[in-house]
């Protein structure tokens, strides 16, 4: 079966990553790859390291609807001739395939938002729906949160399969490499290491973790943030104004195996966008406890008493909270951390993720256009 992946992410964002993961487990004996990918995307160079076929486009990046990207998608289908033609938000490139009409359409819903009364109530949700069951034979939402998004909005349930991703698991580090982290990151001998790992966007909350960390002072605790993004710099200057010694800014970490390895647990303060956390998954591999709000598809990954603690959104005190209890019950730490690694191998590797993409691959093609 031919597959055309597209995704219009000149960044490397989550929905590139989760399609670097399947690659790294897809079946290659049912299945032929190629992706369309905006021009000098990161992506490339990851993709064809994987001996991914790449077809890079102008005019396509950042953009879900751009009517001349349209007959560009077009044109590359009638030259790869798809079964499936699989998309990351892009309506053109839906479009695209609908017109083209020798192929079944496959879209995953990456996100979730809150929704407005208008996109969940007639005559939006008709339209919104319309044109998702028009332009999506399959529907892949990766998380219960991100169905719900796409049903409010008027999906057809039964077009949409909900599925988590799954990553690589985090390759354990050298005593040497540990070392070195504890050195770059101001770790001391004896300190709690709780590292959040996430784009600096307001609706990822760091706000709320340093009101955390503020709350934690005197306990041996440290928060390391590892990542960019538009609100790094208001962050620092909070933390430096409030004079938060145990907030670690680690900026872009490329390889976040050394400080994984050298965590007791890990944090996620979202309280919007969030479905099915990568960085989340990433550390259950390796054992980590995890604190995380009740937003989205965290309490569908972070079962709450079992592999981590589930807080309210937006709430300082109850991080702090939760943090403080990991950090003083080493056999609810380690109950945790277990129970952890088990979810990951049962649930979230790129394995058990290749093979339910596939499934929906196959029963796509197995039914006709609009069914």
């Amino acid at each position: 079966m031919n597959v055309l992946n597209v995704i219009t992410d000149s960044n490397i964002g989550g929905a590139g990553l989760v399609l670097v993961n399947y690659y790294k487990a897809a079946d290659r004996t049912k299945f032929t790859h190629t992706v369309v990918v905006p021009r000098g995307s990161l992506l490339t160079e990851r993709l064809r390291a994987l001996d991914i076929t790449v077809i890079e486009l102008p005019d396509i990046g950042e953009s879900s609807l751009n009517p001349r990207a349209i007959s560009a998608f077009r044109r590359v289908m009638c030259e790869t001739r798809p079964d499936i033609v699989h998309t990351h938000a892009s309506m053109s490139a839906r479009i695209a395939a609908r017109l083209y009409g020798k192929c079944k359409i496959v879209y995953t819903r990456h996100c979730a938002y809150p929704q407005s009364r208008a996109k969940t109530t007639f005559p939006l949700k008709q339209a919104l729906g319309f044109v998702n069951n028009r332009l999506s034979d399959r529907v892949i939402a990766i998380s219960p949160a991100a169905r719900d998004n796409l049903t409010d909005t008027g999906t057809e349930p039964r077009r949409i399969t909900v599925m988590f991703n799954g990553v690589e698991r985090v390759r354990t580090v050298t005593d040497e490499e540990k070392a070195v982290a504890q050195r770059e990151y101001g770790i001391a001998d004896g300190d709690f290491v709780v590292v959040m790992a996430a784009r600096f966007v307001a609706e990822k909350g760091h706000a709320y973790a340093l009101d955390a960390a503020a709350r934690l002072r005197g306990l041996p605790i440290k928060i390391v943030l590892a990542g960019m993004g538009p609100t790094a710099d208001e962050m620092k200057s909070d933390a430096a104004a409030r004079e938060l010694t145990n907030i670690v800014f680690a900026g872009f970490v490329s390889d976040l195996a050394p400080l994984y390895n050298i965590a007791d647990a890990q944090l996620n303060c979202s309280y919007g966008t969030e479905t099915s956390s990568l960085a989340l998954l990433e550390g259950m591999s390796v054992g980590l406890p995890s604190v995380a709000t009740d937003f989205g598809g965290n309490p569908f990954i972070v079962e709450d008493g079992v592999n981590g603690i589930i807080v309210q959104q937006r709430d300082g005190a109850a991080i702090a909270d939760a943090i403080s209890r990991i950090y003083g019950d080493a056999e609810l730490r380690k109950r945790l951390g277990d129970g952890a690694r088990d979810a990951y191998a049962s649930r979230f590797t790129c394995e058990i993720m290749a093979r339910n993409i596939e499934r929906v691959y196959e029963d796509a093609a197995r039914v006709g256009k609009g069914s």
